[in-house]
């Protein structure tokens, strides 16, 4: 299942994000968390510290070996240079899968042991002094949409994506890569702006939407965010003593989670997992190659010197059999 976190900043994305993957740690399962916010925070919110933060390695420095893995033996592909963020895969395209060794995972992967399991952790990486006045954050989560559209994930395997904050989640098509978006809400009029915009989006894309009340703390604040979001409202989360520990780098044990907050996470992934069995592969490509000409035409072409319309394989469709058809 391939899970995104999205909301405002200061929403309690990033919090909420990392205690659902401390979660599915729990339960065993395969769980590749990727940090695609410019602020990069979710590695210390699953406790690194700082050392261990900085020293994720930033999958847009790896971009060019992430390309290359990918583009396998495609021939629609003609070189690893002429790959951009929507490049769908085809007929010879290698393809990730969530609990597996692959060249990417060993280069932009790394361990990250918590309660009850471990998990691998991915990051963009931060916005450097470099960049500034020369490139945009979207081209560095570029590398997060070109796995997105490669990735092959079963039931029982979770990838969680902490997206970057606000209105530029739909800066390109990676808002509808997955089977899940969870947005956090506060109970605010800022809180649901967000909410408004995406809930759009997600119509006009048919991405499937429900809404994290957090920070909540009342009835008032309850019926407030029933008021703004209807039906779209899943579950609430209010002040948690765990977290605030958490914030201060002294988690206790995560079965020390509240039972409300515990029972909250617990609805997230039954709504998760339900949503695997009415996902659509013909749709997510259809989608794929959708954003992909919109790039191609708008800025890919020039940038390349390529029809990259021509990297489309018409007769291909992403799916969990796909695999088997492709190398390894």
């Amino acid at each position: 299942m391939k899970i995104g976190f999205v909301g405002k900043g200061g929403s309690g994305k990033t919090t909420l994000s990392s205690l659902f993957i401390r979660h599915l740690a729990t339960t065993g399962a395969p769980v590749v968390a990727v940090d695609a916010d410019i602020n990069q925070h979710l590695g210390p919110a699953l406790g690194l510290d700082d050392a261990e933060a900085a020293a994720l390695p930033p999958m847009g420095g790896h971009l060019p070996l992430i390309k290359e893995y990918l583009r396998g033996d495609n021939p629609r592909i003609t070189s690893a240079e002429t790959m951009i963020k929507t490049t769908p895969p085809g007929r010879g395209s290698r393809l990730l899968r969530v609990d597996e060794e692959n060249p990417v995972y060993a280069a932009c992967a790394r361990p990250v042991r918590l309660d009850g399991g471990e998990i691998r952790l991915m990051a963009t990486g931060p916005f450097t002094e470099s960049d500034l006045g020369v490139a945009c954050y979207h081209s560095k989560v570029g590398a997060v949409e070109l796995c997105l559209n490669h990735l092959v994930d079963g039931a029982g395997e979770y990838v969680v994506v902490d997206m970057t904050a606000g209105s530029d989640s739909f800066a390109s098509g990676m808002f509808t890569r997955f089977d899940m978006t969870f947005l956090v809400a506060e109970p605010t009029r800022k809180g649901v702006s967000v909410y408004r915009q995406y809930r759009e989006y997600a119509r006009d894309y048919g991405v499937a939407l429900r809404v994290v009340g957090n920070k909540v703390q009342g009835p008032d604040d309850l019926e407030f965010l029933r008021e703004q979001v209807g039906e779209d409202l899943l579950v609430t989360v209010g002040h948690s003593d765990w977290v605030r520990a958490m914030e201060k780098g002294r988690p206790p044990r995560f079965g020390a989670l509240e039972a409300e907050n515990r029972a909250a996470l617990e609805t997230l992934l039954a709504t998760a997992d339900a949503a695997y069995g009415v996902r659509d592969w013909e749709r997510y490509t259809r989608q794929m190659v959708h954003f992909h000409r919109k790039n191609a035409e708008s800025w890919g072409n020039e940038r390349t010197g390529a029809d990259l319309a021509a990297q489309i394989d018409p007769e291909f469709v992403l799916s969990e059999d796909a695999v088997l058809a492709l190398p390894g």
